[in-house]
């Protein structure tokens, strides 16, 4: 499944829904350049964050920057934890 259709099939009420799918595209917009140009590598990157900012958001999630940014760093985290400095995304 990739990111997108993942954070749109969540359990979240339309409203936070509508907050985490704006959160999602904006951060994505910053840390794209950061995986190149390869498909496999973006949509990994994708999927890594999509899966951050999930685990962060609720359904009273109503704060876009708050929650990109938490999912930002969320994604960070478990970029740094993995071996050979993320390689494995």
């Amino acid at each position: 499944m990739s990111a997108r259709p993942r954070i749109d099939g969540a359990a979240f009420g339309p409203d936070a829904l509508r907050t985490i799918g704006q959160a999602f595209d904006q951060a994505w917009t910053e840390i794209v350049a950061h995986f190149g140009c390869e498909p496999l590598l973006q949509e990994r990157a994708r999927l890594s964050l999509a899966e951050a900012i999930l685990s962060v958001a609720t359904d009273t999630s109503r704060d876009v920057h708050v929650l990109k940014t938490a999912g930002l760093q969320v994604m960070a985290l478990n970029y740094k934890s993995l071996p050979i400095g993320g390689a494995k995304l």
